[in-house]
């Protein structure tokens, strides 16, 4: 099937959303989607953006029934790990259900690994849901590791009241903070 990927623009934000909200029900947590079109538009497209995307479209022939013609999309920013130095984190890729199959995710993960590999990038790190297995199928065929067991490692967070409180300085801790 004809597609393009191409760099995502703000005007892409509605499209991107709509299809967050998709990849969200799908991954049974709609409920956790908190994100708005206008705060992706900042994070996104101002001066020093937190992330950026990609998007996958089709031909106005190609469009879903629903009158659609961006049909998938990945977002990346680039990190630092202390051992090897620059990675490359993928926070999602998504390619809407009937459009799968049909090479257009692994056009978009491409996209993110020739967009690391030009900024230096050793790695491409990213993460999927334990049940999700056609993912975890997909990600093996593209030749990527599941290192979860081998290194022992597991991805954490810290968010909500537990967020606020670990920001909270320490009272007469003595140490200097900026």
């Amino acid at each position: 099937m004809e597609s393009s990927i191409r760099a995502a623009s703000v005007e892409d934000c509605k499209d991107i959303l709509r299809m967050m909200v998709e990849f969200a029900k799908y991954e049974k947590a709609e409920d956790e989607v908190a994100i708005t079109q206008r705060d992706l538009e900042r994070d996104g497209f101002s001066e020093n953006p937190f992330f950026h995307g990609i998007v996958a479209e089709v031909p106005e022939q190609h469009k879903t029934k629903d009158g659609h013609t961006k049909i998938g999309y990945a977002f990346y920013f680039c990190n630092y790990n202390s051992w090897c130095g620059r990675t490359i984190y993928m926070g999602d890729l998504y390619v809407m259900p009937e459009f799968r199959g049909k090479g257009i995710g692994r056009a978009l993960m491409s996209k993110v690994a020739q967009l690391g590999l030009a900024a230096g990038c050793h790695q491409l790190n990213f993460t999927i849901l334990d049940w999700n297995k056609s993912a975890q199928d997909f990600y093996l065929r593209q030749g990527c590791v599941d290192i979860t067991a081998s290194t022992g490692k597991h991805f954490m967070r810290c968010e909500g009241e537990a967020l606020e409180h670990l920001a909270q300085p320490l009272p007469n801790a003595g140490l200097m903070t900026p």
